[in-house]
């Protein structure tokens, strides 16, 4: 059953949209009647199960998806370059869909800074908060706005500066979250296409 909630899960996230683990889950249990089930698989096991899903059933799709969302996330550094942005999430580790956002964390002084930035751009945005764990036994929200670029939807998660040696804690496994700089994304984009076949 766990297995089966597993990949069910997977699919959501894959076919559906739906970009939360634990939502994922919980509506997998229970199209298949497993709601109370105790033995839920865990984040890693869908994120596993993700990845085979992607390969075997969207294949070329997927990596042409990944790709877009890819050169979008390099632009949007770009163009917050003076916040030192670092990619995370979905897009970085190569599980994004179609309905996947690019998340970026900023790391300022102060999060007035970022916004600032975005009303003097004249970039609309909406307004929202992120929350994030350093151990644990300590979470907190951090502010988040959330804009379009090239029909993508894009979060921006504005950190104080210490935060750029200290990654938060990835709701996946627990550890250290892994980020990208500008570079580090322009280089495994490189890696990538050099490994593709032909």
């Amino acid at each position: 059953m766990r297995a089966q909630i597993a990949q069910d899960a997977a699919r959501i996230m894959a076919e559906e949209g739906v970009n939360d683990f634990h939502a994922a889950k919980r509506k997998a249990a229970a199209r298949l009647g497993a709601s109370d089930t105790r033995n839920m698989p865990r984040n890693v096991e869908i994120e596993a199960a993700l990845r085979d899903y992607q390969r075997i059933f969207q294949g070329d799709s997927h990596a042409a998806s990944l790709e877009r969302l890819r050169e979008s996330a390099q632009q949007a550094m770009r163009y917050f370059e003076q916040f030192q942005p670092r990619l995370f999430g979905s897009v970085l580790k190569g599980t994004a869909g179609g309905h996947s956002d690019i998340n970026l964390q900023l790391f300022a002084d102060t999060p007035e800074e970022v916004l600032l930035f975005l009303m003097e751009q004249e970039v609309p945005f909406e307004s929202g908060e992120r929350m994030l764990r350093f151990s644990e036994e300590q979470e907190q929200l951090f502010p988040s706005y959330r804009i379009l670029a090239n029909e993508v939807s894009i979060e921006l998660v504005v950190l104080p500066l210490k935060a750029i040696r200290q990654p938060p804690l990835s709701p996946v496994d627990g550890r250290p979250m892994e980020r990208a700089s500008l570079n580090r994304l322009t280089a495994l984009m490189v890696q990538e296409e050099a490994e593709l076949p032909g």
